[in-house]
């Protein structure tokens, strides 16, 4: 082979290379397109930049199925009906629920609803200090009730309960969960590594591996959206007291007894009340909900007595979190001190 041809292959695979690392920048640097950017979800190749699609109006009427929910590819608007009935059937079945009044059927002298809500605010502060999905936060404290629903457990062992619950609703929830180390440090080293490890196994077992489960959280989401009715921008300070109330639910053990729908649904419901001080229930919330004012009392009385802290008003990590400027001091709203039973009267729908 001539030197001419040797120098002419070397120049033609050096351009080769650089067209290779020019490709391969061009590919590192483009944007990469979400499912929340696909507008067709039938080819799944259309991007939104390509071809905008308008946004639809606000209907007047909020309907079970949130318009949101048809604009937003990601919430699966053509079957979100049948996902939320699914949820709701979901949440009524027996291995999924903890017993309404384990306390005094199966815990006894060995614990108490005050040491549950004392745990449950540590385990608020635990899952700020991780910056955990809210979503992680309800599965580790409906873990932490099934449990007990089914266990006898010394108090020395209680926080160790909410640790490894914690470690397994992380792992279930987020991208990067943390350690066993980790987790240990945070209880200051009370427990060994290896004993969040067995502690895990005993609540696996304990829950023959069922961890998916609805929670206060999956509802709030849609019923939040459908409370904002026409609104055409979300109202973050709403949003954010709904958040508050929904983790003061998580306090008091006697909010175990209620399926986390209607609890999400008496959430809304107070929400909206300190929000606007009219009445906060309406024929389109019944709808989407499935819940009649009246089917809220007693969980609303219960949210209505944590928010003016004549429950728990001992426990203070969720209030504090909340005054924060970041949640909008919504932990500050003002709440009438008292609830009028005609809030309760059914509408007509």
């Amino acid at each position: 082979m001539s030197s001419f041809t040797m120098a002419e292959n070397r120049a033609a695979a050096k351009r080769r290379a650089v067209a290779a690392l020019a490709e391969e920048h061009q590919l590192a640097t483009k944007k990469r397109a979400v499912l929340g950017d696909l507008t067709n979800l039938a080819d799944a190749v259309v991007l939104a930049s390509e071809n905008p699609k308008p946004k639809c109006e606000k209907r007047s009427a909020v309907s079970a199925v949130p318009e949101s929910d048809n604009e937003d590819p990601q919430l699966c608007g053509a079957y979100a009906s049948d996902i939320y009935a699914y949820l709701r059937r979901l949440e009524v079945e027996p291995k999924r629920r903890p017993l309404p009044d384990y306390m005094e059927r199966i815990q006894r002298d060995a614990i108490s609803a005050t040491m549950r809500g004392i745990l449950v605010d540590w385990l608020v502060d635990v899952a700020d200090e991780f910056k955990f999905l809210p979503d992680t936060l309800y599965l580790c404290v409906s873990y932490v009730d099934k449990y007990l629903s089914m266990n006898v457990i010394d108090k020395q062992k209680l926080q160790l309960l909410g640790v490894a619950s914690m470690f397994i609703a992380s792992k279930y929830e987020e991208i990067n969960p943390p350690n066993a180390d980790e987790l240990s440090d945070m209880t200051e080293n009370t427990y060994t590594k290896m004993e969040v490890i067995k502690m895990e196994a005993d609540i696996l077992k304990s829950l023959k591996f069922e961890m998916g489960n609805p929670t206060v959280r999956t509802f709030l989401r849609k019923f939040t959206d459908a409370a904002h009715g026409t609104d055409k921008t979300p109202n973050l300070q709403f949003e954010f007291l709904v958040s508050y109330l929904g983790e003061l639910s998580l306090l008091d053990y006697k909010c175990v007894k209620f399926l986390p729908s209607l609890v999400a649904s008496s959430v809304i419901f107070l929400a909206r009340l300190m929000r606007s001080n009219v009445n906060p229930w309406c024929s389109t919330l019944q709808q989407c909900t499935g819940y009649k004012a009246a089917d809220l009392k007693d969980c609303v009385l219960v949210l209505h007595d944590l928010y003016l802290g004549r429950e728990g008003g001992s426990l203070q990590v969720v209030r504090e979190k909340y005054k924060q400027h970041k949640f909008k001091f919504v932990a500050n709203v003002p709440c009438p001190p008292e609830l009028p039973a005609p809030l309760f009267d059914n509408v007509n729908a």
